[in-house]
């Protein structure tokens, strides 16, 4: 009797529902760009030098839908198109800004504070944001971090106990397989000594559909997870943002957002007021507004320090505290964080302190007697 036919179903078609499908269909070339968005000469220029030699040009179909097709001051465009001014370099411009290749501790791990490192899990991203602090590494080729590269920083972490803290980072781990990811992950939950595992990732900006019930299943096992992302404006916080986020959320992933102050994109407090309170309707922490890293090519983005000063002194008082981020520098040559904001101490005396409110009145403070 004759044997009968194996019949071998056709793989699923993907639709652009499927994450995969985003990833799979990423504009990066000037004629699909040129197909999406009506460029002017300056973007036409900057695609071009993307495409050839400079930082490459990415963007999912999800994350280019949001841009105005025709004007090129759209928020979204500009955080995704490149320009010709990337070609640019300014005064303060660095390569590496946070100093990363110098405290590299082991390869595709930086240590820059006594309790907490950095894993550069990939390369890759869905999107690539024209104002990358990684810029000078991301999309270069070396894709997922390697088998190897992975038992080298599990052997660090375990011979280094005080660090407590492991931001996987990249390019965007989430752009990775969900297997693949967490083998990454569970490597670094095996060392006893971490306390927190913080995934740092852009996807549920410009990827969302990424966030599905079989990642969240796979990484529950794994919490203490935080979730570090990055909403930039409020036309970021679409329906399939905000689902993204709520699965999270209703997981058990503590979500936090860090805002990259841009010039011409955000940089006005009645943009970012609607972008902290639409955050924190879904759960979202808002916790850093970062004055946007002095990449080389990004000065036509980035605002004087002032002026994030001063957006956050009209913010003050006006929008809930749960509301509110902290203004951060990344300083220069990765030597940390630091919190700058408006001076509200308007004097100091034997004992007393004189304190400017929200509202422009003078306060007295009283220290306790000693």
């Amino acid at each position: 009797m004759a044997a009968l036919p194996v019949i071998v179903a056709p793989p699923p078609r993907l639709t652009p529902r499927d994450w995969r499908f985003q990833a799979r269909n990423a504009v990066t070339t000037v004629e699909a760009l040129e197909r999406a968005l009506v460029l002017t000469e300056d973007e036409r220029e900057g695609a071009r030098r993307a495409v050839g030699a400079g930082f490459p040009l990415s963007i999912t179909p999800y994350y280019l839908a949001l841009c105005d097709r025709r004007d090129p001051a759209c928020p979204i465009r500009k955080q995704c198109v490149p320009s010709a001014s990337e070609a640019v370099e300014v005064p303060g411009d660095l390569r590496d800004p946070l100093g990363e290749e110098e405290h590299e501790v082991a390869p595709s791990l930086v240590r820059r504070y006594p309790d907490r490192v950095l894993l550069l899990a990939n390369d890759r991203c869905g999107v690539y944001c024209r104002f990358c602090t990684r810029s000078r590494m991301v999309g270069d080729g070396g894709g997922a971090i390697s088998r190897e590269r992975l038992a080298a920083i599990v052997g660090y972490l375990r011979a280094h106990p005080e660090v407590r803290d492991v931001i996987v980072s990249g390019g965007d781990p989430l752009v990775m397989s969900t297997e693949r990811l967490v083998s990454v992950l569970a490597a670094v939950r095996s060392v006893e000594s971490v306390d927190t595992i913080r995934l740092a990732t852009r996807c549920p900006v410009t990827m969302p559909q990424r966030i599905t019930a079989e990642l969240v299943r796979a990484l529950r096992p794994l919490h203490p997870i935080w979730v570090m992302t990055h909403f930039n404006h409020p036309k970021e916080l679409t329906g399939a943002a905000k689902r993204a986020l709520t699965r999270l959320v209703d997981a058990g992933f503590p979500v936090m957002n860090q805002t990259v102050l841009l010039r011409g994109i955000n940089d006005r407090a009645d943009v970012l007021e609607p972008l902290f309170r639409g955050l924190i309707k879904q759960r979202v922490r808002p916790y850093y507004l970062l004055q946007t890293d002095p990449v080389r090519g990004t000065g036509h983005l980035r605002t004087p320090l002032a002026t994030g000063i001063a957006i956050m002194e009209q913010l003050q008082g006006r929008l809930t505290g749960i509301a509110l981020p902290k203004l951060i520098v990344d300083t220069p040559g990765g030597r940390g964080k630091v919190p700058v904001g408006p001076e509200y101490v308007v004097s100091r005396g034997a004992g007393t302190t004189s304190l400017r409110t929200f509202r422009g009145e003078v306060v007295d403070y009283v220290d306790p007697p000693r």
